[in-house]
């Protein structure tokens, strides 16, 4: 019988792993390869493992099934025009489809088959997948995967696919939102690291839609230095989605003990005035977000004069059913160690300072906001603290419900910068730190826009400024070192220009309410400018023009320093910077499936080429 070279038999075998891929029960790939993981539903039944590979991203499903499972990425979080992939084990025998769905939520096969199996597993209880995806192909029917939010869809079935047809999934399915490109960043802290709470005690939640409770702390680590180094939430459970965000402010030094006495609602007639003091923002949470791990050189320091001794803990509650009898215990962890790290972490608030001055007519697809740090603001806090610049390493964007779009622009002399964090598909329930691939220097003279995007299609007031998760925010928060003195940069539009868009001609002064009353003309006469732009007719094209005058206005600058202290441009008016708008993003390069067989075909020529030589060079085989 004529025998085989060695060549084609490694051809040949490598033919049929490929061709097989995943058929055989094996271990597969070490989870090593899977960096990150998420358990999408309640019950433990179904985890995600996942990590990106060079312009690909790996994804592993591990599923409490014997039947199909189904992984989806979808814009709106529900099964409308979403990309999805299902897969299982059948009598033994391994099966991965792409499919997508239309905007009536009909699965159809996609033509494009972009998800490769890598290897699919069975036992007695569990169904695991192990796959990967170009981040970007040719396909229409696929989603890009960026670094902004993924509304990820799952779902699974006791019986496989073929089965029976399409079996519905049942109550077996759901979503969450996660960044698949830019996760909570894990490091293996030690486990005797000493830590402290500081968590709210039996706060009673009022039966209104927002409440936001004070409580002032004091930091029990004194008089020797030290770094925290990494934060965590502590939800109370069944709260989830009753906080929605957390933050943690530096008080005024001079405070003693009795402020520690209770709590209070913020922003109240008749809450503390030791709660006046406490304006610089040292740690920021929001609604979805893990813990955040700082860099291994950065830590956010406690113990000495210069860091916070008294804090005050903000913490905004959410209850649009307006529930009745609930008592919240939820908080902050913050681990610290006595080994220091080379710099102290600072925040910066930046965006639109949160005001009625800051407004969206209604029923707009999309509206723009833009805050602006600006270049007087950074030249003056920047030239006298830290002419060489600060290093900026995480972003937090924050917007409310309206929320659609948010990014962080960053211009230097004039010159457009690679943006310094967005989120093109924000979900006010997921709201998190993004870590900076690589950290940003921010320089004297530079200057920030946080421009934020919203849809008010569903309302038919105006959407104003302010703290109610109905109202809008615009903000970013910076987490940069050295720390300096600098804890506010944002700024406030004119409000008497927007006024004139809808025909004010005049107000009363001296102004001695607010919102502040309008004298003519006629038909706003005795009205508040609240009232006054609610009375308007608003059409989207008055809108649009609307949000073309908003954009060039003057901007009051708002600068300031801990302990309610300013920066001399404060209060200040500024021109916004001529900017391109809008955004042009970066082009995105796709590969299809196509060109992915031309490199796994590439790759196992260039395998078999190099085996065969080294076999050939072994001798004759007996």
């Amino acid at each position: 019988m004529r025998r085989l070279r060695p060549w084609a038999l490694v051809l040949g075998a490598l033919l049929c792993a490929c061709a097989g891929a995943g058929a055989a029960a094996g271990a597969g790939p070490a989870l090593r390869s899977y960096p990150h993981s998420a358990v999408l539903d309640g019950a433990g039944a179904y985890r995600l493992r996942w990590g990106r590979r060079g312009s690909a991203l790996a994804l592993r499903l591990e599923v409490r099934t014997r039947g199909y499972v189904g992984f989806g990425l979808s814009a709106s979080g529900g099964m409308a025009s979403a990309d999805i992939v299902v897969g299982g084990v059948e009598r033994g025998q391994p099966y991965l489809q792409d499919y997508f769905t239309d905007e009536n939520r009909v699965l159809k096969k996609d033509p494009q088959q972009d998800y490769h199996l890598e290897y699919a597993m069975e036992n007695s209880t569990h169904t695991i997948l192990a796959f990967s995806r170009e981040l970007h192909t040719c396909d229409t029917n696929d989603k890009s995967i960026t670094e902004s939010t993924v509304r990820v869809i799952w779902a699974y079935h006791h019986k496989d696919l073929g089965e029976a047809g399409q079996n519905y999934h049942g109550s077996n399915r759901g979503t969450k939102s996660l960044r698949l490109l830019n996760p909570e960043r894990e490091e293996v802290l030690s486990a005797s690291l000493p830590y402290f709470d500081l968590t709210n005690k039996d706060v009673p939640v009022p039966d209104k839609d927002t409440t936001y409770w004070c409580q002032m702390f004091k930091i029990p680590v004194q008089h020797e230095k030290h770094h925290v180094t990494k934060v965590e939430p502590l939800i109370q459970k069944g709260h989830e989605n009753l906080v929605h965000h957390i933050l943690l402010y530096q008080c005024s030094s001079n405070l003693n003990d009795s402020v520690l006495d209770y709590g209070h609602e913020c922003y109240h007639p008749n809450m503390p005035d030791s709660f006046l003091t406490c304006e610089t923002v040292i740690f920021a949470w929001a609604i979805g977000g893990e813990g955040f791990t700082y860099p291994p050189h950065v830590g956010l320091s406690i113990g000495t004069a210069a860091d916070p001794l008294f804090v005050l803990m903000e913490v905004h509650y959410d209850n649009p059913s307006y529930t009745e009898g609930m008592i919240d215990n939820s908080g902050l962890r913050l681990i610290y160690t006595p080994v220091l790290r080379k710099y102290d972490a600072g925040v910066i608030e930046a965006g639109l300072w949160v005001s009625l001055f800051h407004n969206i007519p209604p029923g707009m697809p999309e509206f723009v906001s833009e805050g602006h740090c600006t270049l007087e603001c950074l030249e003056e806090a920047l030239g006298a603290e830290r002419p060489a610049g600060i290093q900026v390493f995480a972003v937090l964007l924050h917007a409310h419900l309206a929320g659609r779009a948010i990014r962080m622009r960053h211009f230097h002399n004039g010159e457009e910068q690679k943006l310094l964090a967005y989120d093109d598909e924000f979900d006010f329930n997921f709201q998190e730190f993004q870590y900076l691939k690589e950290e940003r220097t921010i320089l004297p003279g530079d200057n920030l826009i946080t421009e934020c995007h919203y849809s008010t299609v569903d309302r038919i007031r105006m959407t104003w400024g302010g703290l109610s998760t109905r109202n809008e925010m615009c903000l970013s928060y910076l987490l940069y070192y050295p720390r300096i003195n600098l804890t506010r940069c944002a700024s406030i539009p004119d409000i008497m220009e927007q006024l004139q868009f809808i025909g004010v001609k005049e107000i009363y002064r001296p102004v001695r309410t607010w919102p502040f009353i309008i004298k003519s003309p006629k038909q706003y006469k005795n009205l508040s400018f609240m009232d006054a732009m609610n009375k308007f007719k608003w059409s989207r094209s008055e809108g649009l023009s609307y949000n073309q005058l908003v954009l060039k206005l003057p901007v009051n600058v708002r600068c300031s320093k801990t302990d309610n202290a300013e920066w001399s441009i404060q209060g200040m008016t500024a021109l916004p910077p001529e900017i391109e708008r809008p955004y042009k993003t970066e082009p995105v390069i796709c590969s299809s499936s196509s060109c992915l067989s031309c490199s796994l075909f590439l790759t196992l020529l260039f395998v078999v080429h190099i085996t065969a030589s080294t076999i050939g060079n072994t001798g004759p085989s007996v």
